[in-house]
């Protein structure tokens, strides 16, 4: 019924368990949904390898930058409300950004800025090319500048999202808002924003008007204490062996975190997120419950970037384990435009993101799929997992 051969299905859960087999992964999970049904779902390995936890269906992990497609949803709603408008200053919300400086040269020691030709808009947000960055990149000075700040993997202890923001509105942005792509707090600084515009904190709002209403009642900020057993460890790759070695930031998520991060703060289920995906696959609408109109999740889907130009032309280098060739950038998700370009099967207009930890999850609205792919393994450019498993869902479609 679902189009799929079940032989070729289980390639997938064959391919990946070499991945447990030889450590490169403690443990990991994919669903695959066509038209709403669940044609295949498998797990494998541990979700704590020291304490010999197995993966399960209610595993939760860390999905960090997927919290990114969540947040945008939220402002998203608020711009059905007319509560702004894409072009609009982000100024209007936040004053600290008013006078944004810009990155021309120097080192840490000197850096050399310029004022901003145009203000940062909340399209620039939503597409990442505010000029905002993150400082685990290690590509220059400024990323520098945001680690000697504290912002490298977190926020500093005792700041919350109204006190970062104001920290990142006095550093310079890496290049002239809308003048390229760069991964960064954007969707960070656009939690504030939501913040501002409906007067509840991040948590607050977002449980409120998208969670709660979808029934993921497991996405969180914070992992209950009750249910930190389920939690799955968060790895990194030992660079002599290659093998998963038990990161020590395997106790973020254990705790209500100062700083409430719309772009990586989440925690989640397999089955939460599905709920997502599927209200993105439906049009924005589950259940009877709808956030957002077609044509608005539409805009979203819809490459963004000058041009049309994919992310490889127009972006700085990313934190990923994949090149992006053919794949461009809408409000809060990547946007395929040419998948001969991309060099592994996929359709135009499929629409996803992925995980500092290695998760995934993309949206064909061709092929009526949703795709989702958990394991906790930093950072995500270790393997390339993720055109490894669009080979491998593609190939088991014969209808």
């Amino acid at each position: 019924m679902s189009g799929f051969d079940p032989a070729r299905l289980e390639r997938i859960g064959e391919h990946f368990e070499r991945y447990v087999d030889d450590g490169r992964l403690p443990g990991w999970l994919v669903v695959i949904a066509r038209d709403g049904e669940v044609a295949y779902r498998a797990m494998s390995g541990r979700r704590d390898l020291e304490a010999d936890l197995p993966v399960e269906r209610d595993t939760l992990w860390r999905i960090y930058s997927m919290t990114k497609p969540i947040t945008s949803v939220a402002a998203m709603m608020l711009w059905e409300e007319g509560r702004f408008e894409l072009k609009d200053p982000i100024a209007r919300f936040l004053p600290e950004f008013s006078d944004p400086r810009v990155f021309s040269g120097g080192a840490m020691a000197k850096i050399v800025t310029e004022p901003a030709r145009e203000p940062i808009r909340m399209w620039h947000l939503l597409t990442q090319t505010s000029g905002l960055t993150y400082g685990f990149h290690h590509h220059g000075a400024v990323d520098e500048l945001y680690r000697a700040e504290g912002f490298e993997w977190g926020t500093p202890p005792g700041m919350d999202l109204a006190a970062c923001c104001e920290a990142w509105s006095q550093m310079p942005l890496l290049f002239q808002p809308g003048s390229e792509w760069n991964y960064g707090v954007s969707t960070d600084v656009l939690g504030r924003v939501i913040e501002v515009i409906s007067g509840q904190s991040l948590d607050e709002f977002l449980a409120a008007r998208v969670l709660g209403p979808l029934g993921m009642v497991e996405t969180t900020f914070c992992a209950a204490e009750a249910d930190h057993g389920r939690l799955a460890a968060l790895y990194t790759p030992d660079p002599e062996t290659g093998r998963a070695t038990r990161s020590p930031m395997s106790e973020a998520a254990t705790r209500q975190p100062d700083c409430l991060s719309g772009g990586g703060g989440l925690v989640s289920s397999a089955d939460d997120y599905a709920r997502f995906t599927g209200m993105l696959r439906r049009g924005g609408e589950l259940d009877g419950v709808r956030l957002l109109g077609p044509r608005t999740l539409r805009l979203m889907a819809s490459n963004q970037l000058p041009g049309h130009v994919d992310l490889e032309a127009f972006g700085r280098p990313l934190f990923a384990e994949t090149t992006f060739d053919g794949v461009g950038f809408g409000l809060g998700f990547s946007v395929v435009e040419d998948p001969i370009a991309a060099r592994y099967p996929s359709s135009p207009g499929e629409f996803g993101w992925g995980g500092a930890a290695s998760t995934a999850f993309w949206v064909d609205p061709v092929e009526r799929l949703e795709v989702l792919f958990f394991t906790q393994l930093l950072p995500s450019s270790t393997y390339p997992i993720r055109s490894q498993l669009h080979q491998l869902v593609h190939q088991a479609l014969v209808d």
